[in-house]
This record gives structure tokens, sequence and C-alpha cells, in this order.
């Protein structure tokens, strides 16, 4: 090291070797042997967890018979995105298959209130310069995201071929004919020639695997299904309903930050039972500046999205252009490199600068909450001992000061790592039972499970092979859109083998517009089907564990949670293994080029 960054390192104000302890320690005592075993899936009893309620019962329609040229499952911003860009494209001749009774995906289900995006929704929310749509503030409110979702549909004609309320049972390749056979919950047997599945990562809820849950007599629900029939009031709060109520939620992570202010405001007594703490940042949300809207030149959204994507996997930028809390901290390390000469820094000095900020940035949200929350202990059990990004953080301003009412109580559970038991009449944790009227599930989505279990049904593949079977050892495919053996069958969703982001709707986007080029090359050509060579698959899986290699003492070191298969990794095993580890810009970068050959390089073509 120089003698600047010595000088640097040795007045931090704070012991590096203790803090790495501490975080070992935090992580240690709250790793389960069952790993993702200790959630159960919502099944049998508890199928109720995804019914709609946002819509009237009773629907019924006629089944479809007939044939497309593209069948797109999945009606979030993942699908949306996807027949937008076919749209674009030339492709007219699809059709969307959506389980709610409208576009949104997320932001269909996810109404509990204060829900919003934690990216700011200038980055965020999708096709706005294709729309002409500003948001009205810096992050938008589940409301406004949803009817953005209606805007995208209305705009490309989404809405004239969508088979809303609708179920995919099973997609079957069919050789002969070279489409794929899909079935529905509602008889339909309809045809396609390609398939775009573009279910989600985080659509499926899950659920804690307690003993007792099936025992609880009182109200429960989860909060991607909220039961403002029960609590009362609407996305703005006014929860009126809970007043004389005992409740207890399950789960602190980013939804449960967002909508305990509101049931704490409101219960007669609210229960937060926490296992892990989340990192909680300042939110600082406001509105739309007009002037600076009017400012904006054409691509305006595109760069500042990549540069967001950048400045989050800590490259240097000339300008941070977000400037959020997501951002925060890569400026603090771009403060601590020298100016001189940071080209001679080797990849370990940078590591280690890059963990430097890292303590820094933590001991500053861990300061915040001495400064917010009154009762001592309370405030030592919501301090996150971890990196930043070994969880999502989340950025808000009435989460901690939630733990200051006297109706609300913490309920700590990392030395038991997690509760204990659920009763007919409440919840046991720490030897305690606390006596509860409703039980919140802010317990999240299935995440470590296969990707067919998620997305709730089987494709069968050439020779009869599900893709289950495929995925058995890891995921196996080309740039994490295609399988060898499953013919013009494309995933998205931005959890697989390609770049990704904490900004998921900018990597949507991008593979929507790559899997609307290689579908249009495939009918531009005459082709029958298009998927990738064995050898082609096998050499890309083996490119993404190679870089998974880099990162995989990071999240080894980390907390446990969906990041890190709940702190099992493996080359190949959780989300971060899964992903290009150079970022969404170099991974774009990447498919431009692999375009612009023009010879569709890897893939066999019949």
């Amino acid at each position: 090291m120089s003698a600047e960054m010595n000088k640097r390192y040795h007045n931090l104000g704070f012991d590096p070797e203790q803090l790495r302890a501490k975080y070992q320690a935090e992580r240690d005592k709250r790793v389960r042997s069952e790993g993702n075993d200790q959630y159960r899936d919502v099944t049998d009893q508890f199928a109720h967890f995804l019914n709609d309620p946002y819509v009237k019962p009773g629907y019924a329609r006629e089944p479809l018979t007939d044939q497309v040229d593209v069948v797109i499952v999945g009606g979030g911003f993942g699908g949306m995105l996807a027949g937008a860009r076919l749209r674009q494209a030339g492709v007219e001749n699809i059709r969307i298959i959506e389980a709610g009774g409208d576009f949104g995906g997320t932001w269909y289900w996810n109404r509990y209130p204060g829900a919003q995006c934690d990216i700011e929704s200038y980055c965020y929310l999708p096709l706005l310069e294709e729309l002409g749509y500003m948001p009205k503030e810096k992050y938008s409110y589940a409301p406004e995201i949803y009817e953005h979702s209606q805007r995208i549909g209305q705009a490309f004609d989404l809405y004239e071929n969508t088979c809303f309320q609708t179920k995919v049972e099973c997609i079957t390749w069919e050789e002969d004919a070279a489409t794929w056979l899909i079935t529905t919950d509602r008889d339909d047997v309809m045809r396609a020639r390609f398939v775009v599945m573009a279910c989600g990562p985080l659509n499926r809820p899950k659920l804690p695997a307690v003993e007792g849950i099936e025992d609880f007599e009182g109200h429960s629900f989860h909060t991607s299904r909220w039961d403002y029939d029960y609590t009362g009031g609407d996305h703005e709060g006014n929860l009126h309903k809970l007043s004389d109520k005992r409740i207890g939620v399950i789960g602190t992570g980013a939804t449960a930050i967002q909508s305990v202010p509101y049931v704490g405001e409101h219960a007669k007594a609210l229960y937060v039972f926490q296992r892990t703490p989340s990192s909680v940042d300042l939110r600082g949300n406001s509105p739309t500046d007009s002037q600076w809207a009017q400012s904006l030149t054409p691509g305006w959204q595109r760069a500042r999205r990549e540069n967001f994507n950048d400045m989050v996997l800590g490259k240097p930028v000339e300008q941070d252009l977000v400037n959020d809390g997501w951002t925060e901290i890569f400026r603090d390390l771009m403060s601590v490199v020298p100016k001189e000469n940071p080209d001679d820094m080797s990849p370990e000095q940078i590591s280690e600068l890059a963990e430097m900020a890292d303590f820094r940035k933590m001991n500053s949200i861990r300061d915040r909450v001495d400064q917010v929350v009154e009762d001592k202990e309370a405030a030592e059990a919501l301090k996150p001992w971890y990196r930043q990004f070994c969880k999502r953080p989340t950025f808000n301003d009435e989460y901690l000061p939630t733990f200051n009412r006297e109706n609300v109580m913490l309920v700590d559970t990392s030395e038991s790592k997690g509760i204990e038991r659920i009763t007919k009449n409440g919840i046991v944790a720490n030897g305690v039972e606390y006596e509860l009227d409703c039980i919140i599930f802010a317990t999240g989505f299935e995440v470590g499970t296969s990707y067919t279990r998620r997305a709730g049904f089987e494709v069968i593949g050439q020779g009869g092979e599900t893709l289950t079977d495929h995925f058995a050892d890891g995921l196996k495919t080309l740039h994490g859109f295609s399988s060898h053996g499953f013919p013009n069958c494309f995933q998205m969703g931005g959890l697989s083998q390609n770049g990704g982001s904490v900004n998921l709707t900018s990597v949507l986007d991008d593979h929507a517009q790559h899997i609307g080029y290689i579908i249009k090359e495939v009918l531009s050509r005459g082709a029958s089907y298009v998927h990738p060579t064995q050898e082609a698959e096998t050499a890309w899986v083996d490119t993404i564990r190679s870089l998974a290699i880099n990162s995989q003492a990071y999240f080894e070191a980390c907390t446990p949670g969906y990041y890190n298969n709940e702190g099992y990794v493996a080359p190949g095993v959780g989300i971060m293994g899964q992903g290009y580890a150079p970022g969404a810009n170099a991974f774009n970068n990447l498919m431009a080029q692999w375009r612009n050959s023009g010879d569709l390089a890897g893939m066999q073509i019949k």
C-alpha cells in the first residue's frame, strides 16, 4: 500500500478484525441445517394463500385450442417487456398467459400498505421514454407502478390476446410439428412455435416450515395477498380494523420494513418476529423536479440505468447520476482510492478498500439505529452485522421509529434461529407464547427451490426430458436464455446465467430485446426451431461457474438468506452464484457482439 492508503487504513475509527469476527459469529448462529427446507410450499390447506383477492369469483371462458407464434407465460414486467419488444420486432401473433386478473406481476399481487419500489423510479419503471411518462416521485408507490403496468399493456395492445386468471399446467414439445403444446387450468390445449417463460424470480409466496403452523385458530395472511377486509384501510394506511387486534408479523425483510409502520400505527399490539435484521437506510423520497425532467435528452433512461449498474458493481464512473443509498458505498470507495496511480493497485488491495468502505457504511447504518430507537435492547437487536450486499438493503424513514411505540415489541429470535412453534393461540419464541389474533407472514418468496416448482408447471422437451431433470445439478443454459433439448423455449427473469442487476427491470428489458431478436431471426430465416448445442451450453456453464468463484468467499461469509442459498454456497448454487459476474452492462455488450455477428453462434438451427 502507498503511505496515503496505509494512513487511511489505520485511521478508520474501528477495528476491522473485530468486525470480521462479529460478522462471523452473527452468521454462524443463524445458519440452519435445513437450508431451504426451513420453508414450506403453499399447498394443501395453505393453498388459499395463492388465491386472488382482487377478482370476482366465478370467472369462466371457453377453452382455447388454437395456435400462435409466441406464448409468453407471465404478465409482470418481464412478460410485458417481452410482448412489447416482440411487437417492435414485428412479431404480432403473440399471447400472454397470466394467473392474475391484470398485468403487473409483483405490483399486481403486492398491495400491502406502504409498498414502494426501492430502486429509484426513473431507473425502475420501464419504457418511460417510449411512453412519454415521468413518475411522480423518486421512489414510486405501488398504485402508480401498477397503473404503469396497465399503461404498457394498453400502449402495445397486449390486452388484446392475453389470458388472465389462467395458470399453465404443462408445456410439452411436439417434435414432428415443431411446436409447444400448452395446457392450462382453463382446459386450454393451445400450441405455439415459441415459448417465453417470464414467470418472475419472486412470485411464489413461501411460509416457514415451523411446527404447529396448521394449528393456529386466528386469522392469517401473506403480505402478497394483503387482507384489507380484515385490516381495513388501503395502501396509504388507515388500518382501523386493527385497533382491537394483537398482530404478529413474521419476517423483517423488505416487505415488513415498508408495512410494519402502518400496522404499528393502528394495531392494539404488534409483535415483530425477527431472525435477521435488515440494513435500514434513509429513504429521502421527493417529488420529481419538473425542470430536471424537461432537461432530459433522448436516451436518458438507458444512460441512467447503465450508470447505476456500474456504480453498484464498484466500477468507476465520471458522475453518480442516481446519487442514493445504493450508490453511496461506492462513492465512499472511490473517495479512498488513491488519486495517483490507481491502476497500480492489486485486486487484493481493491478488495480490502471495498471492505473498509463497506465497514464504514454499515457502521453508519448501525449508528442510525442507536440514534432512532430509544430502547437499548431493541436497538442492539435491530443492528445488522454483515456486509451491506449480503442481503438486499432497505430504505425507509418510518420503520425504526415504529419500535418507539408503546404498542410495538420486537421479538428477536436469532439465538433460536427463528420462532420455535405456532400454537392455536399464537407464536412461541424464546420460550414465551405470544397470544395473537392475526399472523401476517412477511416471509417473502421462493428463490432457492427448483425453477419449475417456482413457475408452477413442468416443461417437457425433446426425448421427454423435463426441465426439472435438466436443471437437477444446477442451471444449464446458453447465456441464461435457453437450454439444449428445449427448442424455441426461452427463459427470462433476471436470476439466471446472464448479467444481473439489483435493478431487475433493466435486466428484463435487455433480455426481452435479445429474445425478440432470436425469435425474429428464426422466423425470417424460415427455420423450424433453434436451441443451444450441447457444447455451447457446457462452455457457458463453465464460464459462469469459473467467474462465480470470485464472489464465492464474499457470500460464504454472509448471513444466511436467499442471496447465498441460506448459507450453503457452492458453484452453481444460489442466485448470486448463477449470474454473469462482470454484471449487466458487460453482459449486454457481450450479447450485442453476439447479435452483430449474425450467425447465432452456439445455436443449432433446424
